[in-house]
């Protein structure tokens, strides 16, 4: 059975319990686990959309790691769904799942579910966005980004000239790219963020947002999108209406934007990396040391970034 196929029977299991009456009226839950030497044998890991291929790559860290120590996951779609992620955590306090690794829809929102996580006796870290009451996270260092993204863009464009800027959801990763875009900006007076507007992080409302505000604003030199859907989804738009010259830099280096890169003429001309892979697996490791009541050396940890554009591609390795 290939990964994907495993994780879409964990899956299953975690949505028969939230329906089955031997789930919710069964043996009560316990919060006396872990301990001393004690090992993880159950983890739930929540991403926000596992349709993008990042949160795949992070699932798959995290399914690897989870072999090394004999340990089974349960991956669930939280479907950009904060009603959904609460009700999957219900579930796994339920199954009485050991850890759970969160990757939340809203950062803040999350809080009182993940409060009930505890409660019960999981140890939770979040991973790639902070989650409320989180005993640790790991996390792309996503100020950095937004900032190596801005002023890759501010220079591209000669330091002057408007720009737009397509936020997303209410999540701490974008958030701080939006803040470090932002400080970045800040060295260029010249350059003015003349439109800025929320999307959902996917192309599709991207490229929704970005018609309208290139329909405004048509004289722009440049677009800041705060992953690569969006700003993808920004690519397309600018194609449609017939705009051409402009920056649109993301952030992620997903296999997509790679794809896009490797277009000589394509508008989308940089990206700041990701590496989802690396952050489940980082995470698994924070919760087992958790779960076995030793301290963490780092409550949180920050994933390095770079720059990828079409002079560095060829030596960039993707996700995994």
């Amino acid at each position: 059975m290939g990964l994907r196929q495993r994780l879409l029977v964990a899956s299953g299991l975690v949505l028969a319990c939230t329906v089955a009456t031997a789930c919710s009226e069964g043996d009560p839950v316990t919060a006396e686990r872990g301990g001393p030497g004690a090992k993880v044998e159950t983890i739930g890991l929540m991403v926000q959309d596992l349709s993008n291929p990042f949160f795949q790559s992070m699932a798959n860290g995290v399914q690897a790691a989870a072999e090394k120590i004999g340990a089974t996951v349960n991956v669930q779609d939280g479907r950009q769904d904060l009603g959904a992620q609460n009700e999957q955590i219900d579930a796994f306090i339920q199954q009485q799942i050991d850890v759970l690794l969160i990757n939340a829809v809203d950062s803040d929102g999350i809080g009182p579910a993940v409060d009930r996580a505890k409660e019960a006796g999981i140890r939770v870290v979040a991973v790639d966005v902070a989650a409320r009451g989180a005993e640790a996270q790991v996390t792309l260092d996503n100020t950095a980004a937004g900032n190596l993204a801005c002023t890759y863009l501010a220079d591209q464009i000669g330091g002057a000239g408007d720009i737009l800027l397509i936020n997303g959801t209410p999540i701490s990763s974008v958030q701080d790219r939006v803040t470090g875009c932002k400080q970045a900006l800040q060295n260029y007076p010249q350059i003015s963020i003349v439109a800025e507007q929320n999307g959902d992080n996917g192309r599709a409302e991207a490229l929704t947002i970005a018609t309208d505000m290139l329909t405004a604003h048509p004289d722009v030199k440049g677009i800041f999108g705060i992953n690569d859907p969006t700003a993808l989804g920004a690519t397309l738009a600018a194609q449609q209406a017939g705009i051409g010259g402009l920056v649109i830099v993301g952030v992620d280096a997903s296999p997509e934007a790679v794809a896009e890169l490797q277009k000589p003429d394509s508008m989308f001309e940089a990206t700041a990396a990701q590496d989802p892979n690396t952050q489940g697996a980082i995470a698994l490791e924070m919760a087992q040391k958790l779960f076995a009541g030793e301290q963490l050396e780092e409550q949180s940890v920050l994933v390095p970034t770079e720059m990828i554009t079409r002079e560095n591609l060829a030596q960039y390795k993707g996700w995994q």
